[in-house]
């Protein structure tokens, strides 16, 4: 994957990039200060965390509008549940552009490692779906996509279910936190579409701040919860975030720049837990002796660690555990 990034747009509010990738999918990279403080502090969860989203999707949609083919009448907004519920896109559409008359769906796709293989996933509670289409169509769709599992389960669905309504599908929008899965999965269905769809126009994927790794068995990481991190080691980042990284000294060392974007925004204590935890094995190895500057080389190798000083690893796991602290029952 080519890591150039051209300007599309720059103010205080939002910097847009385009990825270039050799598909036809339209492929961006947005920076915000909601996102990154998302990104960066896990302290930012529950309604800070959702409200923040929304606003970073708005802003996005606003800078955006002069090549996104969006009718309002034509817009079905689809919420996989329950992490496309924290993108509030339905309320960003109105926030950007004063609509109110676009249709909101949802469908169920829940994932789950496999007992046999805990490094494949499958599908569970998959059962409800709310899901009605005009005839001229275009979607817009926000979650986060480690392995795509239920990405790609939910948009077989939906090309299914407009395929046997007669729809006339004209694009699809999806923000996400994510990894390369997304756009894998994206140039598949980008393809389908044209095949399938006479005069579709376009797929746009708008990854929120970078296009982040997702760490298997063999990645070089001490803590790492494979197909489910997204992490800053080898990824393409807007330069802004990578910029951000300097202004806590936990921020490039954070286990996942997302954790567990459900519970984060929904049950806040176990996302808080799971964040806290991480901040115990780190100050283990603190404690075993690895410095601050081993670990950053590690998680982030393209960070300069003498910016930050004389730093010290267990301060940094301190510091991080008593901000989590209060989180947690």
């Amino acid at each position: 994957m080519d890591n150039k990034l051209e300007c599309l747009a720059k103010d205080e509010d939002i910097v847009l990039y385009r990825m270039q990738t050799e598909g036809k999918v339209c492929t961006l990279i947005a920076s915000t200060p909601e996102t990154r403080s998302i990104c960066n502090d896990p302290t930012v969860a529950g309604i800070a965390y959702t409200s923040r989203l929304r606003m970073a999707c708005a802003k996005v949609l606003k800078a955006g509008g002069a090549f996104l083919p969006l009718v309002e009448d034509e817009i079905v907004v689809i919420n996989i549940l329950r992490g496309g519920l924290n993108f509030g896109l339905r309320d960003a559409l109105h926030e950007a552009y004063g609509w109110n008359n676009h249709t909101t769906c949802f469908i169920s796709a829940q994932r789950a490692r496999n007992t046999s293989n805990p490094e494949e996933w499958h599908i569970t509670e998959n059962a409800y779906r709310k899901v009605y289409f005009p005839r001229k169509t275009s979607l817009v769709i926000g979650d986060v996509v480690a392995t795509g599992t239920s990405l790609s389960y939910a948009l077989d669905e939906l090309l299914r279910t407009a395929l046997e309504a007669g729809t006339r599908l004209k694009s699809i929008l999806f923000f996400t936190f994510g990894g390369p899965k997304a756009l894998e999965i994206l140039e598949k269905v980008d393809a389908e579409c044209r095949l399938r769809f006479p005069g579709y126009q376009q797929t746009t994927l708008v990854y929120l701040e970078g296009c982040f790794e997702v760490p298997d068995l063999s990645s070089p990481l001490s803590i790492r919860l494979t197909g489910t991190d997204l992490v800053r080691y080898k990824a393409i980042m807007a330069p802004e975030f990578v910029t951000s990284q300097y202004a806590n000294p936990a921020y490039p060392i954070e286990r996942c720049i997302i954790y567990d974007a459900g519970s984060r925004a929904f049950w806040v204590r176990e996302f808080a837990a799971d964040v806290y935890d991480y901040w115990k094995q780190v100050l283990d190895l603190a404690d075993r002796g690895v410095t601050f500057e081993q670990y950053l080389k590690e998680r982030f190798p393209e960070i300069e660690a003498d910016k930050f000083g004389q730093m010290s690893l267990k301060d940094v796991a301190l510091g991080q555990l008593a901000k989590m602290k209060p989180f947690i029952p």
